[in-house]
């Protein structure tokens, strides 16, 4: 049983549909589920060198007020969550393709939990800038990618182009926003819903695979 999450790294519904959803597996344990974490780009017209947050805050809520109730709003929700999310500490909206590509590469050392887990805390509780290739690069040698790869890796394009085919795939499936689960390739559920909202989704995927219902 696979359940693929499309999300991205600067989106704070991610970060807490990711809490939600370990509550979810914590009371409802699905044994043997492979997670798989998705390209989803918010911002696929962003410069690849990122842009000030002040400049990208106007122009996507319109005014700094608008954006503070917004932030306010979340804010209340993550600390429900045990998320201390610290937007004023964000300076720079990144380009996410890169952060992508690690997600993708750490999926092969089984550590893309982690991976993914320590750049949505870099990005909303340090205001790190997850575009910036060094930040990227101890980031992941911190959750024990080999130094020596990690490096050339993200130094090149290499899963580029699956990384861009994950964010077609999304728009081509009808995900306009984020996070958005998709079990076994079938059912899916958009937004960081409450963990009891997964499952019915869980239960059918256990019927089909003819596994009684925990």
């Amino acid at each position: 049983m696979r359940l693929d999450i499309f999300s991205d790294v600067i989106c704070p519904w991610c970060f807490i549909g990711k809490r939600r959803l370990e509550r979810a597996l914590q009371l409802r344990p699905m044994p043997g589920l492979e997670i798989r974490w998705r390209a989803f780009q918010l911002n696929p017209g962003m410069p690849k060198e990122g842009m000030d947050r002040q400049a990208y805050v106007e122009a996507k809520f319109g005014s700094e007020m608008r954006a503070r109730q917004i932030y306010d709003t979340i804010r209340r929700v993550g600390s429900s969550e045990n998320i201390p999310f610290d937007f004023e500490k964000i300076k720079r909206t990144p380009n996410t393709v890169d952060a992508h590509r690690l997600i993708r590469y750490a999926y092969d050392s089984q550590l893309q939990e982690p991976v993914t887990e320590a750049l949505f805390q870099a990005y909303f509780l340090e205001g790190q800038d997850i575009g910036d290739k060094e930040v990227l690069f101890e980031i992941g040698k911190a959750q024990g990618l080999p130094a020596a790869e990690l490096r050339p890796f993200l130094d090149g394009i290499e899963h580029k182009a699956e990384v861009e085919a994950e964010c077609t795939t999304a728009n081509r499936i009808g995900i306009n926003g984020v996070p958005c689960f998709v079990l076994n390739g079938k059912y899916g559920l958009s937004g960081a819903q409450e963990p009891e909202a997964l499952f019915p989704m869980f239960d059918l995927a256990l019927q089909e695979e003819g596994t009684p219902a925990a």
